[in-house]
């Protein structure tokens, strides 16, 4: 339960608790691997024969695992595994999956709407404590609206802040009837954010509309970001091949595990595109995305830390 309700961008309808399941899996020999995801009703607990790692391929280290259980139990079972192959060779994940250091760079968003004062003022404590870069929701039902605290943040911060747009518009919780937007809303915002020096606009256009991400993409030299919901490998190929997106945002608990986020990190490298991995789930989802960052070298990655201060939300994307 919440100390006091989270008001989320995305979300019409305060958030009051946070439901998860933590996975805890064990060997013989006493080491624990933990791992998260969505409510697991049915599996309270399963028996798994492989041995992580055993097949020495390190950046396949859950595949064992792949093939006993439905999806969603999987999805949290994958990041334990990988941290269970940890502690079985000694050493920290990022490491055991290539990485060359233990740093991230980090960027700040705040997961509610603020009026443009309030926002400016946020933008100006992030900078404070150090952060190079921020991401601004949208979603207040007037673009215009989103826009003035976009404003109201440039002129407070200057150029001392890299500035990133979550439009919320790729996809809908069952009770948000809104419409998302269209291609001339979405251009038309496009044409705010240029002047204004945004880096990227993440789902700017409802996620299966392919068309107009493309024809989006063409149109402004914003950069489109999106994929947070994506779970198959190759919906990603069709988003790459289609030309749909600038910047992939896959994310470990829908994905596939870790495993599933260097699969979409070598699409991206092949394509050069910029590759970020998504998070909003529990501390160890958060974990799950940011450990891959440290080993994968791109010419530009973010990835992604969230934690609840102040009644709000920091989320740091690498």
């Amino acid at each position: 339960m919440f100390d006091t309700p989270f008001h989320a961008s995305w979300d019409t309808k305060p958030r009051l608790h946070w439901d998860a399941t933590i996975v805890r899996i064990t060997t013989d020999q006493g080491l624990v691997g933990y791992g998260s995801g969505d409510l697991m009703m049915g599996f309270a607990a399963m028996s798994i024969c492989s041995s992580p790692g055993s097949d020495g391929d390190r950046a396949a280290l859950p595949r064992p695992v792949a093939h006993q259980f439905p999806l969603r139990p999987l999805l949290a079972v994958r990041p334990g595994a990988v941290d269970l192959a940890g502690k079985i060779t000694g050493q920290p994940c990022w490491k055991l999956l290539g990485g060359l250091s233990d740093r991230v760079r980090a960027y700040a968003s705040s997961g509610t709407l603020r009026d443009p004062g309030a926002m400016a003022e946020v933008a100006e404590s992030y900078l404070a404590q150090g952060f190079p870069a921020m991401k601004i929701r949208f979603h207040r039902g007037n673009w215009r609206d989103d826009v003035k605290a976009l404003e109201a943040v440039r002129a407070r911060v200057g150029d001392r802040l890299e500035l990133m747009v979550d439009c919320n518009q790729g996809w809908r919780l069952p009770w948000d009837t809104e419409a998302p937007w269209t291609l001339k809303d979405a251009v038309r915002v496009a044409r705010e954010l240029e002047r204004l020096g945004v880096y990227w606009m993440e789902e700017p256009l409802h996620r299966a509309d392919r068309a107009g991400m493309r024809a989006l993409r063409e149109a402004t030299d914003v950069r489109v970001a999106g994929g947070e919901m994506t779970r198959e490998l190759y919906e990603f190929r069709d988003l790459i091949t289609g030309g749909c997106l600038d910047v992939l945002q896959p994310d470990a608990a829908l994905v596939g595990g870790i495993t599933g986020l260097r699969r979409v990190a070598l699409m991206a490298q092949e394509h050069n595109l910029i590759f970020t991995p998504h998070t909003w789930t529990n501390g160890m989802g958060v974990t799950a995305n940011a450990i891959w960052s440290p080993a994968w070298r791109m010419r530009r990655s973010w990835s992604f830390r969230s934690t609840r201060r102040n009644g709000g939300w920091i989320a740091a994307i690498i």
